[in-house]
């Protein structure tokens, strides 16, 4: 029998094509979804966003977080620890070690020179001040 006869009409053959489709987002490793991402919240006060990333198992000496006007970027580098001793083999590994980044945007320019990041138990805490607007000046025309 064929395959399209064998279905309820198209609905079940679009809900296979699109399966997973808006679920998740796509893997960029084979089989590991997001290995390495990083995971962010992003909260928005009156005056700051507050973002929440999560990093596990890399040194504060080696994260590194960029503003330019709207635009972050948090990088980090995670090591692999050398933890194999005579006599043992590894049967299977499913930690990532590499190089890992986000970038996003946010709706307004950032404060730079006000912004404070902390990094405490695999969280960086990042606190980014929305940069006031510039106060318009008329000019005259002479």
């Amino acid at each position: 029998m064929n395959e399209l006869t064998r279905r309820n009409r198209l609905e079940p053959l679009f809900d296979d094509m699109f399966k997973g489709f808006f679920v998740r987002p796509f893997s960029t490793d084979n089989g590991n979804d997001m290995a390495g991402a990083i995971r962010i919240d992003v909260k928005e006060t009156g005056e700051a966003y507050m973002v929440h990333a999560e990093v596990p198992g890399v040194n504060k000496e080696d994260l590194h977080v960029d503003i330019d006007g709207n635009r972050v970027s948090i990088s980090a580098e995670v090591k692999k620890a050398s933890e194999q001793k005579d006599g043992e083999k590894v049967l299977r590994s499913e930690r990532y070690y590499g190089q890992v980044a986000r970038l996003f945007q946010l709706p307004v320019e950032v404060d730079e020179a006000r912004a404070t990041a902390r990094y405490r138990d695999g969280v960086l805490e990042l606190t980014l001040p929305k940069k006031t607007a510039s106060s318009a000046r008329k000019l005259t025309i002479e």
